[in-house]
């Protein structure tokens, strides 16, 4: 693990890092709970990713960057600016969800107020629409860089390979992530492909390709970093594969213990990237078990009051149906 002070964030940077962290697995926990109860219709988790998540969207200017999401990326678009009542309206489906008024599947986050273009039910096609954003600062002579990420399953998928090829030819200001949990649904990742790591179909296409571990958070940052200045720089495009945990079912109309063991799931919770960075900042002095206590208080009053307003809010018109529907 690389210590925290080389990454260059002050004390205070890193606690609000660790507070997004568990902001977005208390919040997921949340959510499972309100589909458990009935109150939402589904999930799709990202526990396990929270750390590379935060990680990955700090290295980036959330002032100016665009963020091309995928459907586990609640904790990046957490820390890109969304809230925890935004995230809230998209899954009970309100009209003020900001994401598409409650349009669209839970889980599909976008933000027009925040640069956060939502993304289609069909896998890995926010791949091809991030090169168009990241052309167009190209075209409009403008300083953003594009950030989009997919699982490693869709990163399979031929609009992937026609994105990366894209990039390289035309040296985008973009970022391709793809975050590496091991498990396309119920297909394990030899099942997958062939290569011996994601990252090395970066070069295939002209631009570099780094693989991390996602749970050192130091390491994660500092490679996102290196990549959000070199595509600023005029550098061109670098794939970044996360390797990440998935510590829930591919979703909640899912069961991961019909398809992994039960040695599998105990050996992967023990290596839970919060539970790791968590244990880190208390050994580098960063974190007490009194600031963590304050921190689990502090978001549990925020996602009780989110949860309750986002609950109250009023559901979409039938009268709306029509309205924001371009043909």
């Amino acid at each position: 693990m690389e210590k925290i002070k080389q990454t260059g964030l002050s004390k205070e940077e890193v606690l609000e890092a660790y507070k997004m962290a568990l902001r977005g697995r208390r919040l997921d926990e949340r959510l499972w709970q309100l589909t458990r109860i009935g109150k939402t219709s589904f999930n799709i988790s990202g526990q396990g990713a929270e750390v590379a998540q935060v990680a990955m969207a700090l290295a980036f200017d959330r002032t100016k960057d665009y963020f091309l999401p995928y459907y586990r990326d609640m904790t990046a678009v957490l820390t890109w600016g969304m809230t925890s009542k935004d995230v809230l309206l998209g899954s009970f489906g309100k009209a003020d969800d900001p994401s598409s008024h409650g349009r669209q599947m839970p889980n599909h986050y976008g933000s027009k107020e925040h640069r956060i273009i939502s993304h289609s039910s069909v896998v890995s096609t926010q791949y091809p629409l991030s090169t168009g954003v990241a052309y167009g600062a190209i075209l409009s002579k403008q300083d953003y860089v594009t950030l989009v990420t997919t699982g490693e399953g869709s990163a399979n998928q031929g609009e992937v390979q026609e994105a990366m090829n894209f990039a390289g030819v035309k040296n985008l200001p973009l970022v391709f992530v793809i975050e590496n949990n091991k498990y396309a649904i119920s297909v394990p990742e030899n099942e997958q492909y062939a290569i011996e790591q994601m990252a090395d179909r970066g070069p295939a296409y002209g631009f570099p390709g780094y693989r991390v571990d996602g749970r050192d958070f130091a390491a994660t940052y500092l490679t996102f970093k290196q990549a959000v200045e070199d595509a600023r720089n005029k550098k061109g495009p670098t794939l970044i594969e996360v390797m990440v945990e998935r510590l829930t079912s591919h979703s909640s109309d899912d069961d991961q213990t019909v398809y992994r063991s039960k040695e599998e799931l105990e050996e992967m919770k023990k290596n839970d990237s919060l539970a790791v960075f968590q244990e880190q900042l208390l050994k580098e002095g960063y974190l007490t078990e009194e600031k963590i206590e304050e921190i689990e208080q502090e978001l549990k009053n925020e996602i009780n009051q989110a949860t309750d307003e986002a609950e109250a809010m009023p559901d979409p018109t039938p009268e709306s149906i029509s309205e924001n529907v371009w043909a």
